[in-house]
């Protein structure tokens, strides 16, 4: 019995591993990344303080004259500046005037520094005067500082003068390493467009299900079933070619089909309609060819289950009624669709799954557009998280909607199975003695 026992699970571990390492891995891994600031500027490891724009935009909400006074420049007469003014070989007098008289002296900007240099006993040029004021332009931005104590230490030295609490915020708002926070789900539920992806996935994933992968699949699958085997064999490999072909190729023959100078505007030309691209003209025709695309696709899976589950079921069930009477819609309502209550509900639960999570198709056809019209939450993930414009990808932000499109996917197959009443499918059976 244990050498049973021990061989069960010498067999069952490699499939186990690759669970682990294939499913559960990367749904950790993702939740562990949503719970961070994860990005490109911040790196996977620890950083150091930097003074950058997008730092100062962060603080202009809690810190608005902070956030001003920062990004702009300062006039600091310090020792450093003093040496550069020295080897600029100018009067001597300058340096001694500005060392006895003003060393340590913050201006704010640099007509105040200029003024202060004009008054000096010397009388310097409107030449000599910028000179001496570039010696002494200070400021933090873009400056690299690789510990806390330095970042506050330098804005001191500018003038600014910050609370303790003031402090945490700016070092918060400056760290070029990533930390743990909450803020990514904060920033999905306060976005505007994140609630416009959303709209675009419900009618995406909507709109696909019901009129391709579920009904347009039953359709085809109750019409090969009443046509010849031979017939039959053939209607079917034909639906089978949108899954089979590479996926670019698909794409590529759809933008043919679409494009400006592809077969829609060549026969619409005929009927003196000017070229166009029909794939990205407008929110309307875009969703039409996107929808068609995954469409067909989808349509062949459920197709193969649905007729493998109308072939399970027994003929005498077909005869019994033809000998009642029964007409093909009376069979397809009494006698298919209730056999086709589990085959239904695994292609509804799995092509959910499956239109939540793929963007392949989208991001080859439309790439969101146009505008982002068509970008779905999957998409938008992938622009976050792997590819966007502005080159800083948001990796911590991608995987937070990510981890929101594994929710949505979970709390929509549970309700499916309260749907199609899956505590009824899997009860035994009563057989009577």
């Amino acid at each position: 019995m244990k050498t049973s026992r021990m061989l069960g699970l010498v067999m069952i571990a490699p499939a186990a591993i690759i669970i682990l390492l294939f499913f559960l891995m990367p749904v950790i891994l993702t939740a562990v990344f949503a719970m961070t600031n994860m990005s490109t500027a911040t790196g996977i490891s620890a950083g150091a303080y930097q003074v950058t724009q997008a730092a100062v935009n962060r603080l202009k909400t809690d810190m608005p004259e902070l956030a001003a006074g920062i990004s702009e420049p300062r006039f600091v007469i310090d020792e450093d500046g003093l040496t550069q003014l020295d080897a600029l070989k100018l009067k001597p007098g300058f340096t001694a005037e500005l060392r006895a008289s003003h060393l340590g002296e913050v201006f704010l900007s640099r007509r105040e520094a200029e003024r202060m240099i004009k008054s000096l006993k010397e009388r310097p040029s409107t030449r000599e005067v910028k000179q001496i004021s570039d010696v002494f332009n200070r400021s933090v931005m873009n400056t690299r500082f690789e510990d806390r104590a330095a970042l506050m230490e330098s804005l001191a030295k500018l003038g600014f003068k910050l609370s303790p609490q003031d402090e945490e915020k700016v070092s918060r708002a400056t760290y070029t390493g990533w930390i743990w926070t909450a803020d990514n789900f904060r920033t999905i539920a306060n976005s505007q467009d994140m609630g416009q992806i959303l709209l675009n996935t419900g009618f995406y994933v909507a709109v696909t299900l019901l009129l391709f992968n579920v009904g347009y699949a039953l359709l085809l699958a109750v019409t090969t079933h009443y046509m010849p085997a031979s017939t039959a064999s053939v209607f079917r490999a034909i639906w089978l070619l949108p899954r089979i072909t590479p996926v670019v190729i698909y794409v590529l023959m759809w933008k043919w089909l679409t494009w400006d100078n592809g077969f829609i505007s060549l026969f619409m030309g005929l009927f003196g309609h000017p070229p166009k691209n029909y794939l990205l003209d407008s929110a309307g025709s875009a969703w039409f060819f996107v929808i068609l695309i995954n469409g067909f696709i989808g349509a062949s899976m459920g197709m193969l289950v649905f007729s493998s589950a109308i072939k399970a079921i027994p003929q005498t069930h077909f005869y019994a009624s033809e000998v009642d009477g029964a007409n093909r819609w009376q069979q397809i309502r009494y006698i298919i669709l209730p056999q086709l209550r589990w085959p239904i509900l695994f292609v509804t639960c799995y092509q959910t799954l499956s239109l939540l999570a793929s963007f392949n198709e989208i991001l080859l056809s439309t790439r969101g557009g146009p505008g982002r019209s068509t970008e779905v939450w999957s998409l938008a993930a992938y622009h976050t998280a792997l590819q966007n414009y502005t080159g800083n990808l948001e990796y911590g932000l991608g995987a937070a909607m990510a981890l929101v499109l594994v929710v949505v996917g979970v709390i929509l197959s549970l309700i499916y199975l309260r749907v199609f009443r899956y505590d009824t499918l899997v009860t035994k059976p009563l057989i009577e003695d």
